[in-house]
């Protein structure tokens, strides 16, 4: 059976507070959830290829396609990268290959 509270009653004002919290919470948490599946790439899950690796490597190549397509030297000769992170990079692209 529901519970028929007055308009201008407190406890009334109280659930409503109450809903309206785990509401927000809920949608938030989904929003953060989407959030982060948007900006997820393969690139975070190789060691050495931090974000400023990860933007500078997208920036100049675009897709981690033209990434695997590219030479190491040419991975290691761009502005902050390192010829190990880019061995390394090339072994974790070729493994999804």
């Amino acid at each position: 059976d529901p519970i028929i509270l007055p308009r201008s009653s407190q406890g009334l004002y109280m659930v409503q507070r109450i809903r309206d919290e785990a509401h927000r919470f809920g949608i938030t948490y989904h929003r953060k959830l989407r959030s982060d599946r948007t900006f997820k790439s393969v690139l975070d899950e190789i060691p050495g290829i931090g974000p400023k690796r990860k933007q500078a490597l997208m920036k100049h190549f675009g897709s981690v396609r033209a990434m695997s397509a590219a030479s190491v030297e040419d991975l290691a000769a761009l502005d902050g990268m390192t010829r190990d992170a880019a061995e390394k990079l090339k072994e974790y692209i070729g493994r999804g290959e």
